[in-house]
């Protein structure tokens, strides 16, 4: 069982770094995660 089993997930990715996207496509691997909101944002 995964630490991130039957919990919701925000994701918060990095325009330069890893995207939103990308790290809501791992956790769609991850059963029972629900990914709520996924967001790709600049940090400077």
């Amino acid at each position: 069982m995964s630490v991130l089993a039957n919990k919701k997930i925000a994701v918060l990715g990095d325009r330069d770094g890893i995207p939103g996207p990308a790290i809501e496509a791992c956790l769609a691997t991850v059963e029972g995660a629900e990914v709520v909101f996924s967001t790709t944002e600049c940090f400077v």
